[in-house]
């Protein structure tokens, strides 16, 4: 099992978006976008199911998934791989439900779902690799969201 960093806690305290991947009974991939990645401790992500009926299914048969969260202006974030349990009630349950309201969030939470991670890994844009820098990256992508 792999150690959450608080530099990779910090970077998902900030982002508000990440992509949690499981895989269908048929074998097909399901990505779907969270809104409420935590790190609940140093060894475990959660996310709340709120509108997550194919990723709990899909993890009610398979527990493996990935979840990806990237700064879309420095392109850079973090895979996360590792084993996913549901959970629907209890003291665990009531503590994330809890801290999810004080973070303002008031939609309905059908389960709780607990990520053991089992792999990190760092992700960034290929751009680096050309030599440019992050505040020249940012700065890009700044303008061009400006643009739109």
């Amino acid at each position: 099992m792999h150690e959450i960093s608080e530099d990779v806690k910090n970077f998902l305290q900030i982002q508000k978006l990440g992509y949690v991947a499981t895989v269908s009974e048929k074998g097909t991939p399901n990505l779907s976008p969270k809104g409420t990645i935590i790190v609940w401790n140093a060894k475990t992500l959660a996310f709340a199911d709120i509108r997550s009926p194919n990723t709990v299914k899909n993890l009610e048969k398979n527990p493996n998934l990935e979840i990806n969260v990237v700064d879309p202006l420095i392109r850079k974030g973090f895979r996360f791989r590792g084993l996913g349990t549901i959970i629907r009630n209890g003291q665990t349950y009531d503590s994330i439900l809890n801290h999810y309201r004080k973070l303002g969030i008031k939609s309905p939470v059908g389960a709780i779902i607990l990520v053991e991670i089992s792999e990190v890994q760092e992700v960034t844009s290929p751009l680096y690799d050309l030599g440019f820098s992050e505040k020249e990256i940012k700065e890009k992508w700044k303008k061009y969201f400006l643009d739109l």
